[in-house]
């Protein structure tokens, strides 16, 4: 396999417990092949009962066993960890964590487990009361302080008619969370347990007719990525969505969908009061037309109407001045965005610098856009401005890296503005 231009290439185990969830990880196994790692995968013999050794085989373009003495003359049960950059375990079931926090090491996986010294992944697919059994989750616990990174799984349908907390993820999610792993392998640290944290993302819509609408070009991917990251870092997260194109949800994440910038600001003013970090990562429209035709319009032989057009609430300062006024608490910290482009009134960073102090956020994230930059791809970059007067520069990258930078950040300001 060819490592994609510019890319590292890197080692990277997957391990499939015995879950329905099983196939799903097909679909993360090509996450890692396309990007061009080399990838071993390791079932468990359940695992094989779900999803055939042959097509683990073809995916990874590797050899599959789920046994110790199989190869023993390549110690595969010592090699594979010591090799691997990262391990990653979709579906870990009950079952599977219960064996690894005991140590375990009765089949290769869990061999291999023991001896892999990079981060290690689990990514746990069950039943809810399974997930929510006091065995599981003190399992969860042990994994954790022992430098596992466990994710909280998605919740919605499950096997048969069931639905509930124990979902996989989404294979997207999965491949970007490990992504970012291998590129900060403590990004997902659980310094934001419990903190309540609300984010507005995507672009917003406002109607001219029933079909049509002004709108811009956000994908919603950084605000996106801010709330997955979050849940992960144990958060309790409410992602206020406008207009993205996303594959799904986010795991763990409470999602309240709206279209305009009047529904985005009526659900940001109402939420604001219970959380302990506001972050507007979403393009919000500064206009709207004043009225809007109760038919679609029609394209005439005269040419299109001009359409008046009004301004909408500046969502952020109006943000701020609740705070001030007290209907915000004053320790909730208030994180906004700036998508520049330089003019001939000053560069991308002036332009910043100037919005933060009319703003009066905490926290200011800049990003250069257009001529391809931020708005529609999946990577990013910037400087993170705080109200102290500091500035950090964000290296280019995923936006899944650079909302960890942003939280970093964040985690840093929670313990000094609670009570």
């Amino acid at each position: 396999m060819a490592s994609a231009p510019g890319a590292e290439r890197r080692h990277i185990v997957v391990g499939v417990g015995g879950g329905i969830a099983a196939y799903k990880v097909c679909s993360v196994i090509r996450h890692f092949t396309e990007a061009g790692h080399d990838v071993r995968v390791i079932p468990t013999r359940s695992a094989l009962r779900f999803v055939g050794a042959a097509t683990f085989e073809a995916l990874s373009g590797n050899p599959v066993t789920t046994e110790v003495f199989d190869n023993v003359d390549e110690v595969a049960h010592v090699a594979l960890g010591r090799q691997a950059d990262l391990v990653v375990i979709a579906p870990a079931t009950a079952d599977l964590m219960a064996r690894a926090v005991a140590g375990r090491a009765d089949d290769l996986l869990t061999a291999t487990l023991l001896t892999a010294h990079c981060p290690v992944l689990f990514v746990p697919a069950m039943h809810t009361e399974m997930w929510e059994h006091p065995a599981t989750v003190a399992n969860v616990a042990v994994l954790r302080s022992r430098g596992a990174t466990v994710l909280t799984p998605a919740s919605g349908r499950l096997t048969g008619a069931d639905t509930g907390a124990g979902r996989l993820p989404e294979p997207t999610e999965i491949g970007l969370l490990s992504d970012l792993l291998l590129a900060r392998p403590d990004a997902l640290v659980r310094d934001l347990a419990g903190v309540r944290v609300l984010i507005s993302a995507g672009g917003t819509r406002e109607a001219l007719d029933p079909v049509r609408y002004l709108g811009n070009h956000s994908s919603g991917k950084q605000g996106y990525a801010l709330a997955r990251v979050a849940a992960q870092r144990g958060a309790e997260v409410t992602l206020v969505s406008g207009a993205v194109s996303q594959p799904g949800e986010p795991a763990a994440v409470d999602v309240v969908h709206i279209d305009s910038a009047r529904e985005l600001s009526e659900e940001m003013t109402a939420r604001a009061p219970a959380a302990d970090v506001v972050i507007m990562a979403a393009a919000v429209a500064d206009f709207r037309p004043v009225g809007v035709a109760g038919a679609k319009i029609k394209k005439g032989d005269a040419g299109p109407a001009p359409i008046e057009l009004t301004t909408n609430p500046d969502i952020l300062a109006g943000l701020v001045r609740a705070r001030a006024a007290g209907e915000i608490p004053a320790r909730t910290i208030i994180v906004g965005f700036a998508a520049e482009t330089g003019d001939a009134d000053g560069g991308v960073l002036d332009h910043g610098r100037a919005k933060l102090r009319r703003k009066g956020c905490d926290l200011l994230v800049v990003n250069a856009v257009g001529e391809g930059r931020a708005f529609g791809t999946d990577d990013n970059t910037g400087w993170i401005l705080t109200a102290a007067g500091t500035e950090t520069g964000v290296p280019y990258g995923s936006k899944t890296l650079m909302a960890s930078r942003i939280l970093d950040e964040v985690a840093a300001s929670v313990p000094d503005r609670q009570d």
